[in-house]
């Protein structure tokens, strides 16, 4: 093991090799005597090349005395030993210290493959330990992780995927390697890969962050069905993720090189959905519980009838019409907001809606409840104005105003293209409304006959 007659350039390169290892190394010849000592054996012990190398055996310096039988039987067993020997015991530091330390041993034989030494590698235990602390996190992760774990590399590209990711993706863990994130997600790409190069250039973020994304395809590799994507078109399902995202770096470097991003992420979609629902319908009970006080102070019940639809408006719909049934036909009572437009005839003019037949608010007399109608994500020419609606209406409610078992007219809300189709909680609140308006029209009615007489 590095005899007197070996290459001087060779033992150089050697001694090169050994302290440029991270991991702490020594060695033994047959005898027993310490041959190599490299940089970090003496950073974790102290004892340095020139104090270490040379002396027989690690009593007295490196091992207390009644320990050193017993330890040193152990090194020097490994060579005649099959294969690697792990070990844990305490090592002495040159201020008198002692430290834990793993070591790996394994023999040395000569060319006639006679034992002719011993190497010996060791780490103190607690960084051993942290490695494969590490290395378990790691395999948990992308083993049995309840969240969603995708290593991308610098070019925002999949590099290593958990099964749940996968899955969330609706592709193999294969089959998305490599593939860029558009390729995977229709909505929602570009704020998620802004906020991954984000993290590249600035670090991890101080929280994660709640992101909504649009996948290309369901999770059965078909498209959804349209009622699921709102009928955008791209026949995924809308989904919010919260994201956490690590910044990754080599640790083999003297300067940070970034490696990628680490970008955890778990399904809270129902969550966000039942909270956005619990506040909409807080906000809504405090619009009709102001709108109730409003109107309380109108002296004319129909403004209070053409005050409910204005509150009724905001955050709901765009436009709001009112058309009451007199003599069997609808005629035009209020208009919110009172704009000019394709919407004949004006309100008030007492001239009845000349409305298509099948027309949603016909139905919704007919059918005494509400009727819902949608041409889709964008406007298309002529469909509202076939139906004497605003020209940028694409969605469209109708709900029957009854009052003391009488039908009185029919109020309609319409959505822009900004907006998503009514629902079924969407019908419930325009019910709501619909009850107080047709309250303040059966009032109004009520008192015109009174004058009458």
């Amino acid at each position: 093991m590095g005899g007197s007659g070996a290459d001087p350039g060779g033992e150089s390169l050697l001694a090169a090799l050994l302290d440029g290892m991270d991991a702490a190394l020594c060695a033994f010849d047959a005898a027993g005597v310490v041959t190599h000592w490299n940089r970090e054996a003496e950073r974790i012990l102290g004892w340095t090349s020139r104090e270490a190398v040379g002396r027989k055996g690690l009593s007295g310096w490196a091992v207390r005395s009644a320990d050193a039988q017993e330890i040193e039987s152990r090194l020097l067993g490994a060579m005649t030993a099959p294969g690697r020997q792990v070990h844990e015991f305490a090592l002495v530091t040159k201020d008198g210290g002692r430290v834990l330390v793993r070591t790996q041993s394994s023999g040395v034989r000569d060319p006639d493959g006679r034992p002719a030494g011993v190497y010996c590698a060791f780490s103190e235990v607690h960084t051993q330990i942290d490695l494969e602390r590490s290395i378990a996190l790691s395999e948990a992760l992308f083993d049995d992780a309840s969240w969603g774990v995708v290593l991308l590399d610098a070019d925002l590209r999949p590099a290593v995927s958990n099964t749940h990711a996968a899955r969330a993706l609706g592709v193999g863990r294969a089959a998305m390697l490599g593939r860029p994130l558009g390729d995977l997600i229709a909505e929602g790409v570009d704020e998620l890969e802004g906020a991954l190069q984000h993290v590249l250039a600035a670090g991890t973020p101080p929280a994660p962050a709640d992101l909504w994304v649009t996948l290309r395809t369901g999770r059965n590799g078909r498209s959804d069905a349209p009622g699921e994507s709102g009928g955008r078109g791209d026949g995924g399902e809308r989904r919010c993720w919260r994201s956490g995202m690590l910044r990754l770096a080599s640790p083999l470097t003297e300067e940070p090189v970034p490696l990628g991003v680490a970008w955890l992420f778990h399904d809270i979609t129902d969550a966000k959905r039942a909270e956005q629902e619990a506040s909409r319908v807080r906000f809504r009970d405090t619009q009709l519980h102001r709108a109730a006080r409003a109107a309380a102070e109108c002296e004319d019940p129909r403004e209070a009838a053409a005050l409910h639809l204005d509150f009724a408006l905001a955050g709901f719909a765009d436009h709001a019409l009112l058309d009451l049934s007199v003599g069997g036909r609808l005629v035009r009572a209020a208009r919110t907001p009172s704009l000019a437009g394709p919407c004949p005839p004006a309100a008030g003019s007492g001239i009845p809606v000349r409305y298509m037949d099948a027309h949603p608010a016909l139905q919704a007399l007919e059918r005494c409840g509400s009727v819902r109608t949608s041409v889709g994500g964008a406007a298309v020419p002529g469909w509202a104005a076939a139906r004497s609606w605003p020209e940028d209406a694409v969605h469209g409610m109708c709900s029957v105003l009854r009052s003391r078992g009488h039908t009185l007219g029919v109020v309609t809300f319409l959505r822009t293209a900004g907006r998503r189709p009514f629902d079924r909680s969407d019908a419930m609140y325009a019910e709501d409304v619909a009850v107080r308006v047709a309250a303040s029209v059966d009032l109004a009615e009520t008192v015109e006959r009174d004058q009458r007489r």
